[in-house]
């Protein structure tokens, strides 16, 4: 069974979503030293970290959604443009480094999505 176009577009969104989160935990973190319990609920009350919150739960019910409209193991494939998506984030928010070998990965997680969504 073919995938449907709005559903592809939506696991991408999904994915791009998730990858917002993901960067804005990073950022919520990375001037914080985690410790003890203590440091955990400081952190939980960082606005980059409730805003990655909020994110992963619109993912969640747009998961649902996804999951509603298309088999499980069509859409899943896609979440990894995640990978794709922090990657660059990484670059060009985070200010991180990124070599060759995982740009290679990155490659061959791209020619995966294309695969399974054919």
């Amino acid at each position: 069974m073919k995938l449907d176009f709005t559903i592809i577009i939506l696991t991408i969104i999904n994915a791009l979503l998730m990858s917002s989160g993901q960067i804005l935990w990073k950022m919520g973190v990375s001037k914080e030293s985690i410790s003890v319990i203590g440091d955990y609920l400081k952190i939980l009350f960082n606005p980059y970290i409730i805003l990655g919150i909020l994110i992963y739960i619109i993912t969640t019910l747009l998961w649902l959604y996804i999951l509603n409209h298309a088999d499980l193991t069509r859409v899943y494939p896609v979440t990894s443009l995640v990978f794709v998506f922090v990657t660059v984030a990484g670059i060009f928010i985070l200010h991180e480094s990124v070599f060759l070998i995982q740009w290679v990965g990155i490659g061959l997680i791209c020619a995966g999505v294309i695969l399974t969504i054919r």
